[in-house]
């Protein structure tokens, strides 16, 4: 009996291992967190019983990431939590002394040192004692300061995430699916590419101030000293007398927060730590884990059993992705009846079936609908030959990275992979339909309503079905049709800017039209008219700020038949006004300007941008030798525009300067 035991013990080690392994290093799921979860409980279960444990357990040992670089020891170790689904625990654990309660953030622990005001380096967590060192990378996710305030040796522990916005964003974009931020986070920093990695929008905070020279025993004041020195702390909140009647408020508060969606970075959980940093260190250390360092408390995930009706297929930007339609559960307090199933491999994972298969699910972390098993398969996934979108035929193709069979539209111009293009006309920038967000757009163009731009102002043809649809009412759907009426009236800058023309963003937008109407920019793109004759090849080259490049993207793009039928008739559906973009003085006339720092004379940086615009100036994003003036209010700081413009010779004068010099409207 106690053979079999250690032998299952030793299946159950060997398959968290291989799980935790792909999940830490973005090689994707091969199990949901809540599987994960059950299984490590019946590991505990059967040590307990067995009184023996693996080496290798997970129980015992920290989830290491493997990102390939330089090995670097830690200074200090740094060792995982103790995790407990229990609120009765959290307030045994607290022993009456004031503790924090903060995000458990879901993504790549870094540990960040400084020296001297500078940063020196940015390592990897690893297995909590050598970790990867990946300064490098440093510049390329928000959040990490390059200087602080504080001179002396400082050591700082965060988290590296990914907003759930910027990583749906992501895989509607990307030819490759990941399965959760987590992943997509630990797969970014092994890429060697800085400006990739710097487009993935990872974002550094901060969660322990592990070491600084200064003597701060509150680990709340530890955490203002992080921000007084320019760091974004996780988010936090103080219980000075913990019972567990006010931990259990506090946590159902938090708990709102996440099923609220105010927290816009994954979770998978909270953690309670001691404000008496002291006492915290009075600790022992167990395994891996620092007995008082804090407590992880992790939700105890509600699932349901329920009846697959049919899988649906998706098309999003490159992929064509699976989601489960099955009958309504009622889970954490709503009505699901759909969950997305990520790609091909999740679902052969999983041994999803046909209609009448029987699931478990559940909403992971209190957010995201899931389908967690297979109680029963019936009959087979039919993975579909033709895209929903265009019936074009389908091809499935294996990622190299992790092996994620995906689903894709072999139509490079099905309407579906023109997603973030409908998402930049719908935007403000753009056309600007409020309520219309690139989910809602992929929506309509899965349906079917929508092929064309000019097709967005047409869904009120469709008002009675979009009413009967998930997230819709009559109400939502009233708003939405009025903001659709409202966008027919758009400014030429942001109807030029909606069509995404290539190169030609907002400040490309305006110099075109500080030159031309609009109506003559398309005629002459598009050479339809004999009355107008380019000076050139390139006729807008000569516009400042433009050039032979930007300027050929344009008249390429106007001379494709189908782009310029495309606004024909758009243009039957929007009424296009232009501001008379001609300078107003020429106080700043020839002069270029770089804005850098809070203004506080004007609403914000754009208002003193736009008004050296009216004055005939141009304002750029970086300091050079074409540069005139450098705007910075902190016109003594050691920042990297100040410095170059220093080198340089380039005068570096505040706003009150500024106005001196030039005026202001």
């Amino acid at each position: 009996m106690a053979e079999d035991k250690l032998r299952t013990m030793r299946e159950l080690v060997d398959k968290l291992n291989s799980a935790a392994n792909a999940y830490y290093n973005g090689q994707g799921e091969q199990m949901s967190d809540y599987e994960w979860d059950a299984l490590f409980d019946e590991v505990k279960h059967l040590e307990k019983e067995t009184g023996q444990q693996f080496p290798d357990s997970p129980t015992n040992r920290v989830s290491e990431d493997n990102i390939i670089g330089k090995k670097e020891e830690h200074e200090f170790p740094a060792l995982s939590l103790a995790k407990t689904k229990q609120p009765v625990e959290l307030a045994k654990w607290a022993e009456e002394h004031p503790i924090w309660l903060s995000w458990k953030l879901d993504g790549l622990t870094l540990v960040v040192t400084f020296n001297n005001g500078k940063l020196t380096k940015v390592v990897t967590r690893g297995n909590g004692h050598i970790g990867t060192n990946i300064t490098h990378l440093a510049t390329a996710i928000q959040g990490i300061p390059q200087e602080i305030k504080n001179k002396g040796h400082v050591v700082v522990r965060g988290e590296c995430v990914i907003s759930y916005a910027d990583f749906e964003q992501f895989n509607i974009e990307s030819e490759e699916e990941y399965a959760n931020p987590r992943n997509l986070a630990s797969g970014s920093l092994t890429l060697k590419d800085i400006n990739e990695v710097k487009q993935r929008h990872l974002v550094w905070i901060p969660f322990t101030l592990v070491y600084t020279d200064e003597v701060i025993t509150s680990w709340g004041k530890r955490m203002d000293w992080l921000e007084k020195n320019g760091m974004k702390a996780v988010e936090r909140e103080e219980i000075e007398h913990p019972t567990l009647q006010n931990i259990e408020q506090v946590i159902a508060k938090w708990t709102e927060k996440v099923t609220g969606k105010e927290n816009p970075y994954p979770v998978d959980g909270l953690v309670i730590t001691y404000d008496d940093t002291a006492f915290a260190q009075t600790g022992s250390v167990t395994g891996h884990h620092a007995t008082r360092a804090g407590l992880a408390f992790k939700w105890q995930d509600e699932s349901a059993d329920t009846v697959l009706d049919h899988v649906e297929w998706s098309c999003a930007a490159n992929t064509i992705s699976p989601v489960a339609v099955f009958s309504p559960v009622d889970l954490e307090g709503t009505s699901v009846k759909r969950a997305s199933l990520c790609n091909i491999s999740e679902c052969e994972r999983l041994g999803i079936g046909g209609q009448g298969t029987k699931l478990s699910v559940i909403k992971a972390n209190k957010i995201i609908p899931k389908v967690i098993r297979v109680i029963e398969k019936v009959g087979d996934l039919d993975i579909p030959c033709s895209c929903p979108v265009c019936n074009a035929p389908t091809r499935i193709t294996i990622s190299s990275a992790s092996e994620t069979k995906t689903l894709h539209c072999t139509n490079p111009k099905c309407p579906a992979k023109q997603l973030r293009k409908f998402a930049r006309f719908v935007s403000k920038e753009g056309v600007n339909i409020d309520g219309m967000s690139e989910q809602t757009v992929a929506k309509f163009i899965n349906f079917g309503w929508v092929k064309t731009y000019a097709d967005l102002y047409k869904l009120k043809d469709h008002a009675i079905q979009l009413s009967s649809t998930d997230g819709f009412g009559e109400k939502s759907v009233r708003n939405l049709l009025r903001s659709i009426e409202k966008a027919r009236d758009v400014e030429a800058h942001h109807f030029l800017y909606a069509l995404s023309i290539p190169l030609c963003g907002q400040d490309v937008c305006k110099r075109l039209l500080s030159a031309y109407s609009l109506q003559d920019i398309i005629t002459i793109a598009s050479g339809k008219s004999e009355n107008i004759v380019p000076a050139s090849d390139s006729p807008f080259s000569l516009i400042a700020g433009i050039g032979p490049e930007k300027s050929n993207q344009v008249v390429t793009w106007f001379h494709d038949e189908e782009n310029l039928a495309m606004v024909e008739e758009l243009l039957q559906q929007v009424r296009v006004s232009q501001e008379n973009t001609a300078a107003e003085g020429d106080s700043c006339k020839g002069l270029t300007f770089v804005v850098t720092g809070d203004v506080t004379h004007y609403k914000n940086r754009n208002e003193l941008k736009a008004y050296i615009e009216s004055q005939g100036g141009k304002v750029t994003g970086s300091v050079s030798k074409s540069t005139d003036y450098l705007i910075n209010n902190d016109v003594a700081s050691q920042s990297s525009k100040n410095q170059k413009a220093q080198q340089l010779g380039i005068p570096i004068i505040s706003e009150e300067e500024f106005i001196e010099k030039f005026g202001k409207e």
